[in-house]
């Protein structure tokens, strides 16, 4: 079922020490608040991990990015659990047989702070 103006797609999840490990293996970002836990034994999430949150979304509907706009509000920890609000801004079908896609998103941590906003934009394949 094609998206429309106005839909909300929501996708949740939590965190984990593996997870900021792994992206550390592959990003390569060794921040020292990456790899050294704080006093409560937690890493700081890289940013960019924590966008993967809103490109899932994205990716679910085949969306080939053209651009994205990401504003890290506060850090994301291990343990948190971040819920990711996308809401459809523009979608509407273009000449050359593609359609045009815009979103805004907004993602929250468990205690409802604002962690990560911004928006992206692209074509459906």
């Amino acid at each position: 079922m094609p998206l429309k103006v106005g839909d909300i797609i929501t996708f949740e999840r939590t965190f984990t020490v593996r997870d900021v490990e792994l992206f550390t293996e592959i990003s390569r970002d060794e921040g020292i608040h990456h790899i050294t836990p704080d006093e409560q034994g937690r890493l700081v999430v890289q940013g960019l991990l924590t966008a993967t949150l809103p490109t899932k979304v994205g990716g679910d509907h085949n969306v080939l990015a053209r651009n994205m706009n990401f504003e890290f509000l506060r850090p994301v920890f291990t343990g948190d659990t971040i819920n990711c609000e996308v809401k459809i801004e523009k979608y509407e079908r273009q000449e050359n047989n593609r359609t045009a896609i815009m979103a805004t998103f907004l993602c929250k941590n468990q205690n409802e702070k604002e962690v990560l906003r911004g928006d992206f934009s692209g074509v459906i394949l």
